[in-house]
């Protein structure tokens, strides 16, 4: 294994992204600017005859979908013109984001890819407050998961699309190999022995994106409880090292799945190497869709199939899949066109954002057909899908979380196990300083 440093600049670019935003929060103003509704000076849209023009944020490429969003809505609204803003969902895209909201630069309207980054911009007071907003009803068109967004009983933006993470399988590997695909129930042992039998020379049995990563210590301790019943850190409970060593022992032992430290430092390109044919199973979200549905620049001739996020165990209770809502779309509270950046929210939540979903990104209004919504995203590629799998997994219903850990825990935690991961301490000296730092951050 080559010995790789690249998580320490992470690390250290996440302090300081915690850093600016702890300053920008500490001063006196927060609440002032996360509740206000409109800025005085503020006229109507077009009132003097000039355009308004408004700036969006968001981490999907423009040409996937962003920019057909925003030309839509700025041929049908002369009067407010949207420019849309790529960033990378890392650590250095967001703290570039977090940058631009709390220095003033054009930032009006933002998506928000978890509830932790979201916390830091309320904290910051550069999220604003809607519920003041008698306009929109955030439960009524986007259903009781958006409740798992609110901050203090309170919206501090629009939860925009239907949130997936699963695990894609290549179905001919599965056929050749003479297993079924897998049932929903499954377990980190059965994915661990699926896995074996899958790798191949030149082949993966399993490759997991960054963004997927943590799924089911997520959906673990979502179940279990963030606390033990005395207030303490349940950061170091069986479950998690249980799942932790079976990757672990994927990577060292069976050589089914990448060593972390190769995977990060070389930038692995996972969805593209499961497009190729270079890893039977692929750990990730439905973000994936935009390539595996660009046959011109990721061909490939395989049907795709689909399983949830495994258990660890078979009898554990209360656990919870990756999913709900995502894509929260938040209006800046120091934006000087409030009104014209609300009025694009609702557009595109109700709709507007439609010409996102051939890339997997199915909007959750009440207002949009979800069969049209289908219909874009499995557009020339029908016969690419097994349609049974994905209606049970990617459409299905299971419980789903918003994790509630304030983002310097997620951050000490990620540092953690990546040591465990680098075989830089062992697995009980993990969990013991994961749930050492995160009693840190509990009040």
């Amino acid at each position: 294994m080559k010995k790789r440093k690249g998580w320490l600049k992470i690390a250290l670019i996440t302090t300081l992204a915690a850093s600016i935003l702890g300053a920008c929060g500490s001063n006196g103003n927060n609440n002032n600017a996360g509740t206000s509704t409109g800025t005085a000076s503020e006229a109507p849209a077009g009132s003097s005859g000039e355009k308004v023009k408004l700036t969006m944020w968001g981490a999907v490429p423009a040409e996937a979908g962003p920019q057909a969003v925003i030309d839509s809505w700025n041929k049908e609204n002369p009067d407010i013109q949207v420019e849309y803003i790529r960033y990378v969902n890392d650590d250095p895209g967001n703290l570039k984001l977090d940058t631009a909201l709390m220095t003033g630069q054009d930032a009006d309207l933002y998506i928000n890819y978890t509830l932790t980054r979201l916390q830091k911009r309320v904290d910051a007071g550069v999220a604003l407050d809607l519920s003041a907003k008698t306009d929109y009803n955030i439960d009524d068109q986007m259903g009781q998961d958006a409740a798992q967004w609110k901050i203090a009983d309170k919206y501090y933006g629009i939860p925009t699309k239907k949130n997936m993470l699963f695990i894609w399988l290549n179905k001919q590997m599965l056929d050749d190999a003479g297993l079924p695909i897998p049932p929903v129930d499954w377990t980190w042992d059965d994915l661990r022995d699926y896995a074996n039998k899958l790798k191949k020379d030149n082949v993966y049995g399993l490759l997991q994106h960054d963004a997927a990563f943590t799924a089911t210590i997520d959906g673990t301790i979502a179940g279990l409880g963030v606390t033990k019943p005395d207030g303490t850190s349940n950061f170091d409970n069986d479950l998690w090292k249980k799942q932790l060593q079976i990757v672990h022992d994927m990577m060292f032992v069976d050589k089914s799945t990448p060593e972390y430290g190769e995977q990060v430092t070389s930038k692995m390109p996972v969805d593209t190497m499961f497009l190729k044919g270079e890893a039977a199973m692929l750990s990730a979200g439905e973000f994936i869709f935009r390539n595996a549905n660009d046959l011109t620049n990721f061909p490939h001739d395989f049907k795709i199939a689909f399983a949830t996020i495994p258990k660890v165990t078979a009898d554990q209770k209360d656990y919870k899949y990756p999913g709900g809502l995502g894509d929260v779309l938040s209006v800046n509270a120091k934006s000087k066109h409030q009104d014209a950046a609300w009025k694009f929210a609702k557009w595109y939540a109700d709709g507007g954002m439609l010409p996102m979903a051939s890339g997997g990104r199915i909007p959750s209004s009440k207002s949009v057909d979800n069969k049209q919504a289908m219909d874009l995203l499995l557009k020339g590629v029908e016969d690419k899908y097994d349609t049974e799998s994905m209606n049970r997994v990617v459409f299905g219903q299971f419980p789903s979380f918003q994790l509630s850990v304030p983002q310097q825990a997620l951050d000490a935690r990620k540092e953690e196990y990546e040591k465990y991961f680098l075989n830089e301490q062992d697995i009980d000296a993990t969990l013991k300083n994961m749930a050492k730092r995160h009693q840190e951050y509990i009040k």
